[in-house]
């Protein structure tokens, strides 16, 4: 399989632990490029020009970080990264984590693009309620409260962690731990996995 992806894509570092955490790193070639630059490799495998991207090993090109998630949960070995058991629990706390992700994203690819002018607008005051709702529905959700070491690690804590990392990287004046602990608390639990720590964006 091959993997288009860059450093500091928050997608494509989501599928990333997850092909590590499902034992998979020696079956994925990692194709690293520049989504913004028309990489004809990528643009054939994905036209809509983004990361990541997976060929699998059929040749059939997989686009969007949550269709290959679930995709790579069904290879591999190792727990599973989207139990059966507590499947409506973990995809609601990875569609909170996607929320965020999406959110801090297209609030950087706005300023890159626009400026200042970006958060002034209708779409950036949008976006910037939405990172505060979600971060505080965040540190209300009882999963917190359940100690890593109990539990394998699942799409949802990837989500969020990788989450809550992008907005450190990229949107550090968001100061999201402040005045949410809990929050805080569990990602320092989270980020001190190996797979979690080995992939820090750059």
């Amino acid at each position: 399989m091959e993997l288009f992806l860059n450093s500091s894509s928050p997608y494509a570092r989501m599928v990333r632990i997850m092909v590590l955490e499902k034992g998979l790193a020696e079956a994925v070639t990692l194709r690293w490029c520049d989504p913004w630059s028309d990489d004809p490799a990528l643009l054939e495998a994905n036209p809509a020009a983004r990361i990541p991207a997976l060929i699998a090993d059929d040749g059939t090109a997989l686009g969007e970080s949550l269709l290959i998630a679930f995709y790579l949960e069904g290879l591999g070995h190792g727990q599973p990264l989207i139990p059966a058991s507590r499947l409506s629990e973990v995809l609601h706390l990875a569609g909170l984590g996607q929320g965020l992700m999406d959110a801090a994203f297209n609030t950087v690819i706005a300023r890159k693009h626009q400026g200042s002018e970006a958060d002034a607008s209708v779409l950036g005051q949008r976006r910037k309620r939405a990172i505060t709702r979600l971060l505080d529905q965040l540190e209300l959700e009882p999963e917190l409260d359940v100690p890593q070491a109990t539990t394998a690690l699942t799409l949802a804590d990837i989500s969020v962690a990788v989450a809550l990392d992008y907005l450190a990287f990229r949107l550090p004046e968001v100061s999201w731990a402040k005045d949410r602990p809990r929050l805080e608390a569990w990602h320092r639990r989270i980020t001190s996995t190996e797979n979690v720590k080995t992939t820090a964006f750059q």
